[in-house]
């Protein structure tokens, strides 16, 4: 069986996203959201907990977690190589692995063809911004290009929460204070409310996960502070309404007045099969205005589909718009515009 090392080395070669050491298939690698074989060799049980061995003592910390909770979240980094974030966990009484490749360097955004007005977001001082998107879609990645253009353009304290920390960032015009949920502090909930301490201006938050941090979060928003945060929703609907009902019902009300004042920008975004076989994003932007306050305020979110179509010159654009833009642009195929629309009909007529 090859050690850790190779298949870190290979899967960066190879411009790997995820590792995969699961026992009864070979180690496997995900290469533009297809998993693939490293080799013919099968890993047992005894080769999973071996490599879940190697993954520890490379990131210096006790595997108690896994053994007391059944799965674990760290991160490690490779000098020269990359950093990896790793996701162990038990499956069917065995060990098994899940490692995300992350670059050293923060990636260009052109590169990413994240849209300018995505990285514009940057400029806002206050007000809480949300980027939001499954698994896999590339949230951490907007985030972190978004904080590299504050750290470049602005003189400011940036802190992030995250687990595990995903992009090293280093200090240009801004100070960055990164800290690792389990590792620097309890829990997002305990780090956030310290935040609010340590003089920030700008506040990137890994993940809402309940309604004391999402509370913690607006509140934060509302005293001046920009506040970045991530949802694992899809579209701006799906965000306001996934907010408002982790809230108690006799809460949401208030929830969604507080909520129409404090939210600034939305940002949804997926990734699509390119047709030179990379990926390409596409992102639903939804900026305030007093119409989509009202809208959340009077919890009529259904209406906000239309009122980010009608807001193209408030630099807002749907999905689906998107989605043709990059059929137009001739960078996705037809079928992959169909399949990824969230307004069929939409896409059909606007495809003739």
């Amino acid at each position: 069986m090859e050690d850790l090392n190779y298949y870190l080395q290979r899967a960066v070669k190879d411009g790997a996203s995820d590792l995969f050491f699961i026992a009864g298939s070979p180690a496997c690698e995900k290469l533009e959201k297809a998993v693939q074989h490293i080799n013919d060799e099968r890993l047992f049980s005894t080769h999973t907990e071996e490599l879940v061995k190697q993954l520890y003592i490379q990131a210096g910390r006790s595997s108690d977690k896994l053994m007391e909770n059944g799965d674990d979240d760290f991160s490690f980094a490779v000098p020269g190589l990359a950093r990896f974030r790793v996701n162990t966990y038990r499956q069917r009484g065995s060990l098994a692995a899940v490692v995300r490749v992350v670059a050293f360097n923060i990636p260009d955004w052109r590169a990413l063809n994240i849209p300018e007005q995505v990285i514009n977001l940057a400029n806002q001082t206050n007000g809480m911004i949300l980027v939001t998107g499954t698994a896999g879609s590339g949230k951490s990645t907007t985030q972190a290009c978004i904080i590299d253009q504050i750290n470049k353009t602005r003189a400011c304290h940036i802190v992030t929460l995250e687990d595990p920390i995903e992009y090293l960032h280093r200090n240009q015009l801004s100070i960055i204070s990164q800290r690792e949920i389990a590792i620097d502090t309890n829990d997002y909930l305990a780090a956030l409310r310290a935040c609010l301490r340590q003089a920030p201006d700008v506040i990137l938050l890994g993940e809402m996960r309940d309604h004391e941090t999402i509370r913690t979060a607006m509140t934060a928003a509302e005293t001046g502070h920009l506040l970045i945060a991530t949802l694992h929703t899809s579209g701006a609907v799906n965000t306001v309404d996934r907010i408002v009902d982790t809230f108690p019902e006799g809460q949401q009300e208030q929830i969604r007045v507080q909520l129409s004042m404090v939210l600034s920008t939305v940002v949804s975004q997926q990734l699509l099969p390119a047709l030179d076989g990379s990926l390409v994003p596409a992102y639903e932007i939804m900026h305030m205005n007093n119409n989509i306050r009202t809208l959340i305020r009077e919890n009529k979110t259904y209406q906000i589909d239309n009122a980010i179509t009608t807001g193209s010159r408030e630099g807002m654009i749907s999905m689906d718009q998107s989605i043709y833009n990059l059929y137009q642009a001739g960078k996705i195929s037809k079928q992959t515009a169909l399949d990824y629309a969230s307004n069929l009909e939409y896409i059909q007529r606007r495809l003739g």
